[in-house]
């Protein structure tokens, strides 16, 4: 029988057709031919493809374009190419693209109902579907219907949406200097769990909490009444009993609760801000500014559309007539009017005549001097240390001054931390004005549709909202007050109705918001130990007024004192003399 020999095989190691790339044998008579490698579960598609001439398909011009390299059911989704990291000895190079165009000889198809055509329609339909949208949108989420989707505007005059910037909330002077800035998308990523604090002392009065406000609705609706009462809101460095607590050395970090909050809170943070850092020796201060913005409340600051102060001219049109924002619907006056309605709401909703009578914690009220003649507000200060250590052997301390502001009877007793409550106040100026965050109308949605006036102010105040959750948590309150309080008149800022309050546990709540403590508490040992780095002296740590950053500044130590006021006070006036 004939003898039979197996010829030579020459396999390819990769899994593809045809010869490996390397390690041709020396009379291989395709050696020099170039070819372009591909997978066994390829499909011939076509062998030139004119439709997209850009990008990496351009230079593949000439290749074999594969139907799995075009998206086919060839190759798994997701998978790469058989050899598509290899340099194609078929690419066609373009020397000149300018010398090259493509004809299109097709005849155009009119286009209707708004598509991605430029003319009149599309202005007006985007404005309209805008503004339909915006009106038909649930708990105050947009729809979607308007410009973006439809080749029209946004929504109207988003030119002044895209120009509108805000001013720091302190003037940044020229020879500070910038040590550190954080971007607010690497303070979410930070978590540090912190135990249960411990109580040092509690000052203050607190009155029991009225409980008839919990049954107030739409049709019930009851007058705000301004109450003539002392509420003291001192910073960390000038309370005396922090003062001598440092003297003591109780801990590493001062702080109140309101500034805590905010830089717990600082990634929801929209409007700027600023916190005014001491460097005592292995101390740190953190203090506000008298007249900052931790003495008012925000309104919609989390809004997509929040309020503004001014309407800002087109610089397509300059001499365009617009529509001014009313005085009483601008950002301050609104901040303003939210501030003096959280006061007052605290102060009305606790009962001042026993019973039941009021509770006198461990010892009086430390700001109220012997001079001092008008009534105290409801309000208990607990004095907190929580250990921000990560192991045993670090001792950093933060002690915070926390605050309550009423008690709930019944519930235990108040000087042991019982039955403790925080009261707190929504506002509702004017659906329809702009900046309302297309919050619906609360007396018509809030009793009988609560759900979507909570969702659309959890949205529009995650911030305020957040805060407040924090500083019930910080001061270890059984439950939140919380009031929803609208003018009696849109056009009248000057007088409000309560409309309901609400009651929830700031744990429960906390999730409600997606507030994780975990997150502040690693933020605030992050800022401490970027101030600690830093030799002793005065920093600012400030919030960038339009973007999501915050920046740590060294200033001299007269920055923000009464003397330095003073003394620019005076050069001034002698220099109107000399003038």
């Amino acid at each position: 029988m004939a003898s039979f020999s197996l010829p030579k095989i020459n396999d390819n190691p990769d899994g593809g057709w045809g010869p490996s790339p390397v390690n041709f044998p020396e009379n291989f008579k395709f050696k020099d031919i170039p070819y372009a490698p591909y997978s066994k579960a390829d499909k011939l598609g076509r062998f030139a493809d004119w439709n997209d001439i850009s990008g990496d398909n351009r230079q593949n011009t000439g290749a074999f374009t594969s139907n799995a390299r075009q998206g086919g059911r060839g190759r798994r989704e997701g998978a790469a190419a058989f050899g598509s990291g290899a340099p194609s000895a078929f690419a066609f190079q373009v020397e000149d693209e300018s010398s090259f165009s493509l004809v299109d000889n097709k005849a155009s198809v009119p286009r209707r109902g708004g598509g991605f055509s430029r003319g009149r329609g599309a202005a007006r339909g985007g404005a309209s579907y805008a503004s339909r949208g915006g009106a038909r949108g649930r708990g105050g989420f947009n729809t979607g219907r308007g410009g973006g989707q439809r080749g029209g505007r946004k929504g109207w005059r988003d030119w002044e949406k895209n120009n509108r910037t805000r001013e720091s909330s302190v003037a940044i002077d020229p020879s500070w200097q910038m040590l550190e800035e954080i971007e607010f998308h690497r303070l979410a990523k930070l978590r540090l769990e912190v135990d249960e604090p411990e109580d040092l002392e509690s000052y203050g009065r607190l009155f029991a909490y009225n409980k008839t406000y919990d049954r107030i609705t739409t049709k019930t609706e009851r007058p705000l009444q301004p109450v003539d009462r002392i509420k003291y809101n001192t910073t960390t460095s000038d309370d005396p009993v922090i003062q001598q607590l440092a003297a003591k050395d109780t801990a590493t970090v001062y702080a109140t609760d309101v500034i805590l909050s905010v830089l717990m809170c600082a990634p929801r943070s929209v409007y700027p801000w600023d916190i005014v850092v001491v460097r005592e020796g292995d101390k740190l201060f953190f203090d506000k500014r008298d007249g900052g913005p931790f003495d008012t409340v925000t309104v919609n600051e989390n809004a997509s559309d929040p309020p503004q102060d001014a309407v800002a001219p087109n610089p397509n049109n300059p001499n365009e007539k617009l529509p001014e924002v009313p005085s009483i619907n601008s950002v301050t006056s609104l901040s303003l009017e939210a501030t003096y309605i959280n006061q007052n709401f605290g102060f009305q909703s606790v009962v001042e005549t026993p019973p039941p009578p009021p509770i006198d914690l461990d010892k009086p009220n430390p700001f109220y001097g012997p001079d001092e003649t008008e009534p105290l507000a409801s309000c208990g200060y607990r004095y907190r240390v929580f250990d921000l250590g990560i192991t045993e052997d670090e001792d950093i301390k933060l002690c915070v001054r926390t605050e309550v502001d009423a008690y709930l009877p019944g519930q235990g007793n108040p000087a042991e931390g019982h039955g403790l409550t925080t009261i707190r106040a929504l506002n509702e100026f004017d659906p329809r004005a702009p900046g309302a965050g297309g919050a619906p109308d609360w007396r018509l949605k809030l009793d009988s549709q609560r759900g979507a006036v909570v969702a659309t102010e959890m949205k529009n105040n995650s911030c305020k909202l957040a805060k407040w959750t924090v500083q019930s948590v910080l001061a270890g309150a059984e439950q939140m007050k919380i009031g929803y309080v609208s003018r009696a008149n849109p056009r009248d800022n000057t007088r409000h109705v309560i409309l309901s309050t609400a009651s929830m546990r700031p744990a429960d709540f906390a999730a409600q918001l997606n507030v994780s403590l975990a997150n502040g508490w690693g933020i605030v040992r992050t800022v401490t130990d970027m101030c600690m780095k830093m030799p002793e002296g005065k920093y600012v740590l400030v919030k960038d007024p339009n973007k999501p950053v915050i920046r740590l500044y060294a200033v001299p130590f007269s920055a923000f004192t009464v003397e330095e006021d003073e003394e620019e006070g005076a050069g001034s006036d002698v220099d109107d003399a000399d003038a």
